[in-house]
């Protein structure tokens, strides 16, 4: 009688085996999809990235974690330098995120100030563009110091016009931010995107969570 029930378990064995590979290939694949589907929304619609420095202090603070628009600008395809779907172009004002002229493996974020076409010009820290004095609500000094144009450019610059394809670019920490009055000019193929919302800010001096700033737009 035992033999013959080992014969009779035998089929049902043999029965549940392509049961298990079918739901560790579905298993696989909605993992693969998965993947898929964050790969091509990391490169086209929104990316992540969190924030290093203190330049464009108090619109961005250290360990504020954002979100990046990334198509509003085009989307640019992996191996392909031409964008597509493009709604609009940088504008005044926007705060984007930019691969940095003298290293393409660092992001930087900064302010536009000057688009294509425009004069942009600072003087004693204050900033000009087309000769009219550029009024940025954001803009913190930090430091009373002013340096003469032939020492440092940080306070007094210019004037110089925008490249067509360029873009003039000042973090809101003026006093401490290392931007196109130093650099240079970023080119429009290196712009990544549009930052539009704070999803996370730690504060790793105090060891806390900055609550009001979690879901703050930036402006």
């Amino acid at each position: 009688m035992a033999e013959e029930n080992e014969t009779a378990a035998a089929p049902q064995a043999v029965a549940d085996q392509p049961k298990k590979k079918h739901i560790a290939r579905e298993y696989a694949e909605s993992i693969i999809v998965a993947v898929i589907l964050a790969l091509i929304i990391r490169t086209l619609v929104v990316q992540a990235f969190k924030i290093p420095s203190g330049s464009m202090e108090d619109t961005l603070a250290i360990g504020d974690h954002i979100l990046v628009n990334k198509f509003i600008y085009g989307m640019k395809v992996p191996l392909v330098e031409k964008k597509f779907f493009k709604l609009r172009d940088p504008r005044r004002g926007d705060v984007i995120v930019f691969e940095y002229p003298e290293d393409a493996s660092k992001d930087f974020i900064k302010r536009v100030i000057g688009t294509p076409g425009d004069t942009v010009e600072v003087k004693e820290k204050k900033v000009y563009v087309n000769g009219l004095l550029y009024d940025n609500p954001h803009e913190v000094h930090k430091e009373k110091d002013l340096f003469p144009k032939e020492q440092n450019p940080r306070d007094n610059m210019g004037p110089v016009k925008v490249p067509a394809g360029s873009y003039f670019m000042m973090g809101d920490n003026r006093d401490r931010s290392y931007d196109s009055r130093f650099w240079g000019f970023v080119k429009s193929d290196k712009v990544k995107g549009l930052a539009f919302i704070k999803y996370w800010s730690w504060d790793n001096e105090h060891f806390w969570v900055r609550w009001r700033s979690i879901g703050k737009l930036i402006d």
